[in-house]
């Protein structure tokens, strides 16, 4: 059958390359099309773009770039349409994918799933109108998304987390002890307090600069920064001292071997969560006041953490905007130290959080169910012509 994907960002393409090798064990004629990256053209098919070339954040970028993005989504939308693949299946993305649905359903008869659902929980709550009329199929990677989508009346399949399968997979064939991990990178023998500063220079920028305030008042203990794909070490050198280290493209053997962490909300709260590490969520924002408030009147969820939102309670500490200080930093991070008043509490509410997130094998099931249903739609069609 012939598979059509479309991501916007790295984390996506990384998704949905699991998904593409997963689609073809389950069908070895499987044929890609795709915008996407390079994990992606690694698995094989044709891409038609990659996804920097759609990757633009921010209310200013956005609108320098409006003439471009608008012309890879008309392309976009008459390439799905002259490749008629059997189904089109986005990721995550929504402010472009939704765009793509909604012209696909009108002009085709092309099945549309979405693996990765949007985040409308969080606020846009209206895109479930876009949704129920222009996807025939949703994908969830977070479990109480289901309940969600069902109390509007859309159905849904949680199919498990990616970041188990990833977590899961490098744990299970990495037994480095902690004298390898600080003798391989030039570290102390002290205990590690990882620091986890995001992956794009304002957050860097914003959350480092704050982080390091904290390391003066814990001399008993090494902070180690994780170095983010793409960003320059001289980057870093701008915010980390003598007295703190930078490791690249180890985050999780930082994380195998750390005892507390100071985590940039994303992702990386969810895997530092899966490592059993308690952490401290950290994210700073200008203007942090009228960010608070339009936090509290807007959003449409108590937190920003993949941690407590699926705990539904809060788990991790979040220091947000203008709760993102020194001063609660120190204070927060004591608590979850060795010894510290919250951490073994934490750790418990790690190990329900691991048990409601279930096994791993999320892409695995995700392609099963979509081969499935895409061998009883032709069926179906089949019978009726």
């Amino acid at each position: 059958m012939k598979y059509y994907l479309i991501v916007g960002e790295a984390s996506g393409d990384l998704h949905a390359s699991n998904l593409m090798k997963a689609l073809k064990a389950n069908d070895p004629h499987a044929d890609f099309r795709f915008f996407g990256g390079d994990l992606m053209s690694a698995v094989g098919g044709t891409r038609v773009r990659h996804y920097k070339d759609l990757a633009y954040m921010g209310f200013i970028p956005v609108l320098l770039h409006l003439r471009t993005i608008f012309r890879n989504m008309d392309f976009c939308k008459q390439d799905v349409v002259s490749w008629q693949p059997d189904v089109l299946i986005l990721v995550d993305y929504p402010g472009f994918n939704l765009k793509i649905a909604e012209y696909v359903k009108r002009h085709t008869r092309i099945p549309i799933y979405y693996y990765i659902s949007p985040k409308i929980w969080a606020w846009k709550e209206y895109r479930i109108k876009n949704i129920k009329r222009d996807v025939d199929r949703l994908f969830s990677i977070l479990p109480f998304e289901v309940d969600f989508y069902r109390s509007h009346g859309y159905p849904i399949d949680y199919v498990g987390n990616p970041c188990v399968d990833a977590v899961s997979s490098f744990r299970g064939n990495n037994n480095e002890t902690f004298a390898d991990f600080v003798r391989a990178n030039g570290l102390s023998d002290k205990p590690v307090v990882a620091l986890l500063a995001g992956s794009r220079k304002q957050e860097i920028k914003d959350n480092l600069s704050r982080m390091i305030e904290t390391v003066k008042d814990f001399p008993e203990y090494q902070f180690v920064v994780a170095g983010a794909p793409g960003i320059e070490p001289s980057f870093y050198r701008q915010y980390i001292g003598a007295d703190t280290s930078i490791v690249f493209g180890q985050t999780y053997r930082l994380l195998q071997q750390s005892v507390a962490a100071l985590v940039t909300s994303g992702t990386a709260t969810l895997e530092t969560s899966l490592f059993r590490v308690p952490q401290v969520v950290c994210y700073y924002t200008a203007a942090g006041k009228l960010v608070s408030f339009l936090r509290r009147h807007i959003l449409k969820v108590k937190y920003i953490s993949l941690v407590n939102l699926i705990a539904g309670k809060e788990v991790v500490t979040e220091l947000v905007a203008d709760g993102m200080t020194v001063s609660n930093l120190k204070a927060e991070l004591k608590k979850i130290l060795p010894g510290g008043e919250r951490r073994e509490n934490m750790l418990a509410c790690y190990d329900n959080l691991i048990a409601v997130l279930g096994n791993p094998g999320a892409s695995e099931r995700a392609a099963e169910k979509i081969v499935a249903s895409l061998i009883s739609h032709s069926d179906g069609v089949t019978k009726k012509s």
